[in-house]
């Protein structure tokens, strides 16, 4: 069976053409919605880190990513936590130490998502090093080996081209054997020979059925050739939902959040994004509109349609989707009485 997951609305939204989408981006509001998920039966949540808000525009709030891992994790019982990490903006010694320390917070729930960076203004404003697209991953590569060399020795030293460190010690270890598990995503040749060479699982953008069991297959390849196993990999997806009583009402709810407001200080960072991401398909400001292209796979329908299409992705490779919606606490608690009790009760089809 497929996992459902979601991202925390750490931004306050996902809709860079609706104003106001009634989830303010405090902690309050996402501790909600956390312990929403959690109850509701979600496995997984993925907290962004954009230092800016990249959705409703670089003026408005958003919430520090590790603080709020941390500050979650004492006040849920069983729904993963999945945490972004950006090494132009952290030290990996110091990232492990954190790493190792959420994951007792949390009592072995914590994970990472790794992301090269794409957003030239944001890391120019932060930290002031920003690389060109292929050095980024050559930085990320390290980045994970320092993670885990500490996780899985006592004293661990490296040298490279981004990162030096001696004989350091890491302890207490992670609770997870292995190490906290290390998600990552990229669609370059760059991007999809460091995940599969370094990484634990792969995390996609929204896509088609077609386009995710072409991605899966191809890494599975990669990380063979690599000498990985292919099966430990797990693969993930981004997606927007819309579930409604009637495939019309989410047709018309699609509909309204993807007229484009060209105005909208949401899109400021659309051209950043496609000219420093290399992405593996063509995107447009619809699909901007919605965060992540979440709005490819097509979840928009009543719950039966819906599950139908989550079933066709888990045959197509797929172990987790990671959902937006909004406004996020309602659709959660929907999401959870209507689509998590049939996916579970459905035989997938394969």
């Amino acid at each position: 069976m497929i996992d459902l997951g979601i991202w925390l609305p750490v931004f306050g939204g996902w809709l860079r053409n609706v104003d106001d989408e009634g989830m303010p981006p405090t902690f309050a509001y996402n501790r909600k919605v956390a312990q929403a998920a959690d109850a509701a039966g979600f496995s997984t949540m993925l907290i962004a880190e954009l230092n800016l808000n990249d959705i409703n525009g670089p003026s408005h709030p958003a919430l520090e990513c590790w603080t709020t891992a941390s500050a979650l994790a004492p006040v849920t019982d069983d729904i993963r936590i999945m945490a972004a990490i950006r090494p132009g903006f952290r030290e990996p010694a110091v990232t492990a130490k954190m790493a190792s320390n959420i994951d007792h917070i949390s009592d072995g729930r914590f994970e990472i998502n790794l992301v090269s960076a794409w957003w030239e203004e944001e890391m120019k404003m932060y930290v002031g090093d920003w690389l060109d697209h292929d050095a980024r991953y050559d930085r990320s590569a390290e980045f994970v080996q320092i993670l885990k060399g500490l996780w899985s020795q006592e004293r661990f030293s490296f040298d490279g081209d981004f990162y030096t460190i001696e004989d350091t010690i890491l302890q207490p270890k992670p609770v997870q054997s292995g190490g906290v598990p290390v998600y990552a995503g990229g669609g370059s040749e760059e991007g999809r020979n460091m995940i599969a060479t370094h990484c634990d699982h792969y995390l996609m953008h929204g896509g088609t059925v077609d386009k995710i069991a072409g991605d899966v297959e191809d890494l599975r390849e990669r990380r063979a050739e690599k000498g990985h196993d292919p099966d430990e990999m797990k693969f993930g997806m981004a997606a927007y939902m819309i579930c409604r009583d009637s495939e019309q009402e989410a047709r018309e709810e699609l509909d309204r959040i993807t007229t484009v407001d060209y105005e909208a200080e949401g899109f400021d960072s659309y051209d950043d994004f496609v000219e420093h991401s290399e992405l593996d398909s063509e995107v447009d400001l619809k699909d901007y509109s919605v965060s992540n292209r979440g709005l490819r796979p097509d979840l928009v329908g009543t719950p039966d349609q819906i599950v139908e299409k989550l079933n066709a992705y888990a045959d197509a490779g797929l172990d987790l989707v990671l959902l937006q919606c909004s406004p996020m606490l309602e659709e959660v608690q929907r999401i959870g009485r209507e689509v998590l009790p049939r996916l579970k009760s459905a035989p997938v089809q394969g």
